[in-house]
C-alpha cells in the first residue's frame, strides 16, 4: 500500500462570506475527500477567531459522519483541559454509537486561543489554571476503557454511555517535544502539527519512535504529521493561492485574526511596507512566513511536484501517513488541491 493521506480542516472562513458559509464548506469537503478516498477527516478546535469556524468539533463530527460513508471523522483536536474527561468520554462514546469504528478522538493541551478566552472558558476562575492534563488524559483513557480502572478506584464502576464493543481511538496531538515524550510514555499514536510549529518535527517523531512503550491501545508506535498543502494545476498558481496563507501567517504574529483574504487582497498587502512586531504581543508559532526548518511548513505546487515533497518528506521521517491541511480563499480551489492530490498518489486505486 503506497502513503496514505488524510485530512484536516479548521473551517476557514474566507473574506466576504461567513462562518455559516465556511461551515457548509466543511460539509462540502467531507463529502468530497470521503469519495476521494483519504483516510480520515480531522476537525480542530479555536476559540473567539473570525478566522476559523470550528469552535465545536464533536458537533461537528454529528453531521459529518452522516454526510460521509467510509472515512474515519475526528477531532485534531479536542482541547483536554476545557474539558470534563468524563464528559468528553461521553461525547465520543455517544459518536462511537453512531458511527461504529470511525471515531478517532485527537486530544490536545494547547488552549485554541488565546488568553483571555482561555478564562472565559474556565468554569472555576478562582486561582491559577491547574497543570493537570497528564491526570486528564490518564482519567478519559480509562472512562473509555473501564478495565483500566483498579478494581478500587471510585469511578471502577461507573458506566459511561452509550456501552458498545469499541471505542475512539484516541491520538495525543502536538508540536512540542513533550506531547512526543508523553505519547511514547502512554503508548498512544501520535500525531506532531507541522504546519503550526515545524523546528522540532524530526526530533519529536524519532523521539516518539525510538521511546515507544507498548500498551493496550497500540502495540508498535504509530505517527504521523499535519502539512500544509496547496496543489494547483500550475506552479504560478498555487503560488497565487498561497499568498492568501502567507498573509494568514503575518496577520497572526501581529494578534490579527481576519478572516482568509483573496490573493489579490493578500498581494497588495503583503507589498506594503511591514508593521514592526508589537512588543506587547508575545510570538505565536506557527505564524511567520517561513522559519528556519527542516521541511517547509506548506508544499506548494503542482500535482508532480507536491507528490514529490510529500514522498520525501514521509520517507525521511518513516511515516505511512501523512495529514494534509489546505486553506484557500476560494472553496472550488480547495476542493480541487485535493482532487489532484488524490489523483497524484492514486487514493481511490488503493
Amino acid at each position: 500500500m503506497g502513503l496514505r493521506l488524510s485530512v484536516l480542516d479548521q473551517s476557514p472562513v474566507p473574506s466576504g462570506s461567513t462562518p455559516s458559509d465556511a461551515l457548509q464548506n466543511s460539509i462540502s469537503l467531507a463529502r468530497h475527500v470521503d469519495a476521494l478516498g483519504f483516510t480520515r477527516l480531522w476537525y480542530s478546535e479555536h476559540h473567539a477567531m473570525d478566522l476559523l469556524a470550528c469552535t465545536a468539533p464533536e458537533i461537528l463530527l454529528a453531521r459529518i459522519g452522516a454526510e460521509t460513508k467510509r472515512i474515519r471523522i475526528g477531532s485534531g483536536g479536542i482541547m483536554l483541559p476545557h474539558y470534563s474527561p468524563f464528559k468528553g468520554a461521553e461525547v465520543f462514546r455517544t459518536l462511537e454509537a453512531l458511527y461504529p469504528g470511525r471515531i478517532d478522538l485527537g486530544i490536545g493541551r494547547a488552549p485554541g486561543g488565546g488568553q483571555l478566552e482561555t478564562h472565559a472558558l474556565r468554569r472555576v476562575r478562582t486561582g491559577p489554571l491547574p497543570d493537570d492534563f497528564p491526570q486528564q488524559l490518564a482519567e478519559l483513557l480509562a472512562f473509555l476503557h473501564p478495565e483500566q480502572f483498579p478494581p478500587n478506584h471510585p469511578f471502577a464502576n461507573l458506566r459511561v454511555s452509550p456501552a458498545s464493543a469499541g471505542a475512539p481511538d484516541v491520538w495525543l496531538l502536538g508540536s512540542s517535544m513533550w506531547s512526543a515524550v508523553t505519547a511514547a510514555q502512554e503508548g498512544l499514536p501520535y500525531a506532531f502539527a507541522h504546519f503550526f510549529s515545524p523546528v522540532q518535527t524530526r526530533n519529536a517523531i524519532e523521539h516518539y519512535r525510538a521511546n515507544f512503550q507498548p500498551s493496550v491501545y497500540r502495540r508498535q508506535p504509530e505517527s504521523t504529521l499535519a502539512i500544509g498543502v496547496i496543489c494547483a494545476d500550475t506552479q504560478a498558481e498555487a503560488e497565487r493561492l498561497h499568498l492568501s496563507v502567507r498573509l494568514l501567517q503575518r496577520r497572526i504574529r501581529m494578534n490579527d485574526r481576519r478572516p482568509v483574504a483573496t490573493p489579490e487582497e493578500a498581494a497588495r498587502e503583503l507589498e506594503a511596507l511591514p508593521i514592526p512586531p508589537n512588543p506587547m504581543i508575545g510570538f505565536t508559532a506557527g505564524s511567520l512566513d517561513e522559519p528556519d526548518a527542516e521541511f517547509p511548513r506548506y508544499v506548494v505546487g503542482t500535482a508532480e511536484k507536491v507528490h514529490a515533497e510529500l514522498t520525501h518528506i514521509a520517507r525521511e521521517l518513516e511515516l505511512s501517513e501523512l495529514i494534509v491541511n489546505t486553506i484557500t480563499h476560494d472553496h472550488q480551489a480547495r476542493l480541487h488541491s485535493y482532487s489532484l492530490l488524490a489523483q497524484s498518489f492514486g487514493l481511490g486505486a488503493q
